[in-house]
């Protein structure tokens, strides 16, 4: 039952107890939740097949809307569920707190955002197989559900307890309603009090223990009894009841053609619809029987037309046609095709066939097995066959492999111009009705009269092929009267196999599975025609015949005419495109398995596969990223990445890059099995995400591809189709321009690659380029490849090119590839050799070791544990690889005196190597420190005094030099750079914008910033010679030093690049002279927040204008847009967008100001952060604020301000707050709130 669009519709199920079949809600858009209240059906109890809601708008529980559903069969399924409930939008609870079985199937409820109380429902409790196959996913979040069942806090009584996933709780519908747990046992049934129903039972029952009682029937009901089996004499009907044999003939199958409305019939103990599979029925008898072979089906049409492939389509499996058929096709697409499949199984036909006005046939070989036309009934009492005027029709049936038999009546044909008379005489022979018709039942002068009725064979006599064309030429046609011909026609298609016919696959109104190519006559008489056929596949067979196109005449029944035999020929190969479908997996540190599928166009034979590979070189940033800032590289002030100094904490293992790929697991199933090493780590260390395992992510990829087909299954099944609009497409094979792939890494295949020696290990030093690494080659003739003798823990670039029997010609196909990395060698992380120390300095020590010599990829940190003996605390010191390439080691400093144990162990790209042995080291007390120093003393004091005399001496005679010099004054000489000298990139170039001072003439103030004041002018010659135009003039403050006013120009010759009527236009610049002037298109509305707040109604400086209305704020705002549109699509961003910072033109159109130059204009919309410029956070973004990013999405979050502005006619957003506030708020993810009256629109 299908109830949509109307709830009204829901009136279907007044009365109804128990719903044969499905039950479907659906598509109601337009209904709210009154239009719901007060609709139930209590009567319900059954549903045999299953229950769907989908999009229903406005219905906020099931609880009263079905108050007594118990069962839900599931004899049918929606997509293997019984309960469907999809895009609900206001659905808030299930509610079907009378619900107990769900026989078959399963449950999905999927993307309704206000459903609860889905965690307190135990489903194992209705479902067959304990709910394993529930889907219960993108609804309302249960934490932000209030899932209370009743009784929580009356503790005399609560809902009861079930476990699901190991979580004992309390199980209910809603809060109001507990879900039924019945005491007896699993799957069955109790009374409303918890006694124990008959076994038969489902969903409850009046009485215990009694099968008369119940709800619903387990198996099947019979005369008010729950039965397990039907009785004698009784046949199981839709799964749950028994009828009697006199009542399942009674039965009618549903059809829209009530002549397909047949009787139902008895199989197998079960009254069905129509007999299954291999068995057939009789008249006499509702029994099922086994059919021997093809099982006959009768159709009683009386007399059926058929003029459209839907009329055809009813006919669909009929085997005897008890009536007459007449066919009246006009147009159609596919034809051919669809005539077969729906006509070609009919045998016999019990009356006439007529073929009328059908000028879209072009043979009748789709009535593929007919073989008698029985004549019962005859037209005008005369006629079997009756063919009349068919435009197209040129074969009747292929005589060679058809037989037909009429038994009684005639032939008539006429009006077929280009049915030969010899395809009619042909028929009358093998139909047995030669001599049955009369000159004037088949007239030679209306059939056959516009064909060329072939008499004469063409012969081809050269062909010359290429991969994509074939050149053909044929023998010259001389027909008596050479005037008569006109052209050949050739046609053409791919057959693979040769066994084609000229008729097969054709069709009158161009759907035809041939190619059609009209050819000239060649000018010379003594040439033979010929012509090359282009767009060919490569190295496909091509069924090609050619007709000679003649001006006929009906004389005598002889049309001339001449057509070639069908001819076979292959185009040449070419290269094949490329494989499909790599795959890559390592199974060890030096192999790599490889697969692919084959090309989809071969153009050839593949013979066999041209493997390349090429190690490749690790990612830069590898090395001078710091992974003791748990993966975070920064810089340090000289510009390079730093490493922390001195942490004592325990660092983690590192985060690789988002680039890095680690190799497959050797568990992947698309290789079949196979056991790899495994890269032995401490798991106590890592604290990295495992890679979910591969049959985890092999369920997430069937889970997507399940849920991709659940929801095309319904949009199918719920989507009822219009009738189809006649489409004729413009082009059929639309061309896609491909799209150019920027190579990852572009290598050159070398001819000959032999070499099988491993490439040495990617120590790259820092600064050098990346290495050229060699390549190597394999062919193999299979669709896969293992790569042997490769580095541990290196990724490879895998090239794979298909190759065909021509490959020495026509080369390779073009390379698909793929990344893939081997296997860490486990031992290779491990440091060599024995940790070393030695002190330096006081209270430190130098610790040194030397580098894995071939590690897993790079070194990417070291870590040292270390502690005093007698102290249980360990220290773990981070070192980074930049950090380690300064020493050798790593200094400890800031020791306490004592005996001390270290290891260190390093840390790859594929994790952590073994520790090394503990080495043991000590640093000195004071006391044993101070037995030494006064030998120290000794030595180093005389040294110290020597140099210290030695300085100043030098310094003495310096110094009395300088004084005896008279000619320079005395005292201390101080040098500093010029400020008013400037590096040549800060400089203004005059260049064509330049206008001369003397075209500019002031006219009156407009208004006055920090920067300067802002003039209305006139500029001479401007935009034509000898005119004046009105210009808005920018000027630099007076008191303006020489770098601001560079500043001043510089700022707006950015506006030089921009031409967009919605962007403000610069029109020129005055830098020559004092002061310097910009000259700006004139918005003489000024900036659009004074233009807004001027039409508020109580404004002193109304321009006497009502209020902006809806369509003016959306010119507004779609003028706004389309200047920021232009902005971003020439890679700029704005970071100022307010309405402040809008002009508003003559007429009203709205344009982005000048940027930059009206900032100083409302200073106190702006706040300075931190000792920063000043920022206007009111219409910054949250990443704005945090992280000073400004992008375009930061000028998009801008524009929704500049909106509200507009609606709120240009209150200051954030009203209220102060800035520092304003910038909390926003942070926290605050957002402006909605103006009162604010269109929807808007």
């Amino acid at each position: 039952m299908d109830i949509r669009n109307d709830v009204s519709q829901l009136q279907k199920l007044e009365n109804c107890s128990i719903i044969e079949g499905n039950l479907q809600i659906l598509l109601m858009f337009t209904t709210g939740a009154e239009d719901f209240r007060g609709l139930s059906f209590p009567r319900l109890l059954m549903i045999t097949e299953y229950l769907l809601l989908f999009r229903v708008y406005g219905l906020e529980s099931l609880r009263d809307l079905f108050p007594n559903l118990s069962v839900i069969r599931g004899t049918n399924l929606f997509f293997s569920y019984a309960l469907v409930i999809f895009e609900m939008p206001h659905l808030r609870d299930v509610g079907l707190h009378s619900l107990g079985h769900v026989l078959r199937g399963s449950v999905r409820i999927e993307r309704n955002q206000e459903l609860c109380h889905l965690s307190t429902i135990d489903w194992g409790l209705l479902l067959p197989e304990a709910g394993d196959n529930t889907y219960i996913v993108g609804n309302k979040l249960a934490e932000e559900c209030a899932d209370v069942c009743p009784g929580i806090l009356d503790v005399e009584k609560p809902c009861a307890q079930t476990v699901v996933n190991g979580q004992l709780d309390y199980r209910c519908w809603t809060s109001s309603y507990c879900q039924k747990v019945c005491p007896c046992g699993a799957g069955l049934a109790c009374t409303a009090g918890g006694e124990c129903c008959h076994p038969e039972c489902l969903g409850g029952c009046g009485r215990p223990r009694d099968s008369r009682s119940c709800v619903a029937c387990r198996h099947f009901h019979f005369n008010g009894h729950c039965l397990p089996s039907c009785p004698p004499r009784t046949y199981e009907y839709e799964g749950w009841r028994c009828v009697t044999a006199e009542y399942c003939a009674s039965l009618r199958k549903v059809s829209h053609n009530p002549r397909d409305a047949s009787k139902f019939v008895i199989h197998q103990r079960q009254c069905l619809s129509e007999c299954p599979s291999g068995y057939t029925r009789n008249d006499s008898s509702i029994f099922c029987h086994k059919c021997e072979g093809l099982c006959p089906k009768e159709c009683k049409v009386g007399t059926k037309t058929i003029d459209s492939t839907r009329a055809a389509q009813e006919l669909g499996g009929c085997t005897l046609i008890e009536g007459n058929l007449i066919v009246n096709i006009r147009r159609g697409y596919n034809l051919a095709s669809e005539l077969q499949s729906s006509l070609g199984l009919i045998e016999t036909i019990t009356g006439f066939l007529k073929i009328k006005h059908s000028f879209a046939l072009v043979s009748l070989s789709f009535f593929k097995n007919l073989k008698l036309i029985r004549g019962d009934s005859m037209v005008d009492g005369n006629y079997t066959l009756y063919v009349l005027d068919n435009q197209n029709l040129q074969q009747l049936w292929d005589w060679s492999h058809h037989v037909l038999s009429i038994p009684v009546g005639k032939m008539y044909f006429a009006f077929n111009p280009k049915l030969c008379l010899a395809e009619i005489y042909r028929m009358e022979e093998v139909t047995g009705t030669k001599g049955r018709q009369n000159k004037a039942e088949i007239n030679p002068r209306t059939n056959g009269d516009r064909a060329s009725c072939k008499t004469q064979t063409l012969r081809f006599i050269s062909n010359v092929t290429e991969s994509d064309r074939i050149f053909l030429k044929w023998e010259r046609y001389r027909p008596p009267e050479y005037r008569d011909l006109l052209s050949f026609i050739v046609y053409y298609k791919e057959s693979p196999f040769q066994n084609v016919s000229e008729y097969v696959g054709q069709d009158a109104c161009g759907a035809q599975s041939w190619n059609v190519l009209d050819v000239d006559l060649p000018l010379n008489t003594e040439q033979e025609p010929g012509v090359t056929l282009l767009n060919l596949r490569p190295w496909t067979q091509y069924a090609i015949f050619v007709r000679a196109i003649t001006l006929t005449t009906a004389e005598e029944g002889r049309n001339y005419g001449a057509q070639s035999e069908v001819v076979y020929i292959r185009t040449m190969p070419a290269a094949p495109t490329v494989p499909r479908d790599v795959i890559s997996m390592s199974n060890s540190s030096s192999h790599i398995v490889v697969r692919w599928k084959p090309p989809t166009q071969r153009n050839g034979n593949i013979t066999y596969y041209l493997v390349l590979w090429q190690q490749l070189a690790e990612d830069m940033e590898l090395y001078i990223n710091d992974y003791c800032h748990k993966g975070e590289g920064r810089r340090v002030g000289d510009g390079s990445w730093g490493h922390q100094l001195g942490g004592d904490a325990t660092s983690p293992a590192p985060s690789l890059p988002a680039g890095l790929k680690l190799p497959t697991s050797s568990a992947d199933t698309r290789f079949g099995d196979g056991d790899g090493p495994e890269v032995e780590q401490d798991a106590e260390e890592r604290c990295c995400p495992c890679r979910p395992a591969d049959g985890q992510l092999r369920m997430e990829g069937e889970a997507e591809l399940f849920q991709k087909k659940f929801e095309n299954f319904l949009h199918n099944s719920i989507i009822i189709p219009r009738p189809p609009w006649k489409v004729t497409s413009i082009n059929k094979n639309p061309q896609r321009t491909p799209k150019r792939r920027r190579d990852v890494a572009a290598v050159t295949f070398p001819a000959n690659a032999s070499s099988v020696e491993p490439p040495a290990p990617p120590s790259q030093p820092r600064g050098e380029p990346k290495p050229d690494f060699q390549i190597f080659e394999d062919k193999v003739v299979r669709d896969r490849a293992v790569l042997s003798r490769l580095r541990h823990f290196t990724e490879y670039r895998i090239d794979i090119h298909a190759c065909n029997h021509a490959a020495h010609t026509v080369g390779c196909s073009a390379a698909t590839f793929v990344f893939a990395r081997t296997m860490p060698e486990l031992q290779a992380d491990n440091i060599p050799g024995n940790v070393t120390w030695e002190p330096a300095g006081k209270n430190s020590v130098l610790l040194r070791w030397e580098e894995p010599r071939n590690p897993n990829g790079l070194i990417l940190k070291y870590e040292i544990k270390y502690s005093r003996e007698s102290e249980e605390v360990t220290t773990v010191v981070c070192v980074s690889r930049h950090r380690y390439s300064k020493y050798g080691g790593v200094h400890l400093a800031l020791l306490q005196p004592g005996n001390y144990s270290a290891k260190v162990r390093a840390t790859s790209l594929a994790g952590n190597g073994s520790w090394t042995g503990l080495i043991k080291f000590y640093i000195l007390g004071p006391a044993e420190e101070e037995s030494g120093s006064f030998y120290v003393l000794l030595t180093v004091t005389p040294v110290v005094l020597m140099v210290l005399i030695s300085c100043l001496a030098v310094f003495v005679f310096f110094y009395n030099k300088k004084r005896s010099n008279d000619g320079y004054p005395s005292g201390t000489l101080y040098t500093s750079v010029n400020p008013e000298y400037f590096s040549a990139s800060d400089m203004y170039i005059p260049d064509e914008w330049e206008v001369p001072r003397e075209k500019i003439t002031v006219i009156r103030e407009l208004g006055q910033g920090s920067f300067g004041m802002v003039y209305e002018g006139l500029a001479l010659g401007l935009e034509a010679e000898g005119e004046e135009t009105k210009v808005a003039l920018k000027t630099v403050n007076e008191l303006a030093t020489m770098r601001e006013r560079i500043e001043f120009l510089n700022e707006a010759s950015v506006m030089k690049a921009f031409k967009c009527h919605h962007v403000v236009r610069l029109l020129g610049v005055v830098s020559q002279g004092q002061p310097a002037l910009v000259i700006m298109e004139l918005m003489t509305r000024g900036d659009l927040k004074s233009y807004l707040r001027s039409l508020r109604p109580d404004a002193e400086n109304n321009p006497g204008l009502p209020p902006p209305s809806l369509k003016d704020m959306m010119q507004m705002a779609g003028e706004i847009a389309d200047g920021m549109a232009y902005l971003n699509a020439n890679k700029f961003v704005h970071r100022d967008l307010a309405a402040r910072n809008c002009m508003v033109s003559e007429d009203f159109t709205v344009k982005i100001g000048d940027f930059g130059m009206t900032r100083d204009i409302y200073e106190t919309d702006y706040y300075r952060k931190g000792g920063k410029g000043l920022l206007p956070v009111r219409w910054m973004s949250p990443e704005a604020l945090k992280d000073g990013i400004f992008n375009t999405q930061s000028d998009v979050w801008s524009f929704g301000v500049v909106l509200w502005e507009i609606a709120t006619l240009a209150e200051q957003p954030y009203q209220g707050m102060s800035n520092e506030q304003v910038l909390r708020f926003v942070m926290d993810n605050g957002i402006l709130e909605r103006p009162e009256n604010c269109p929807d629109k808007l």
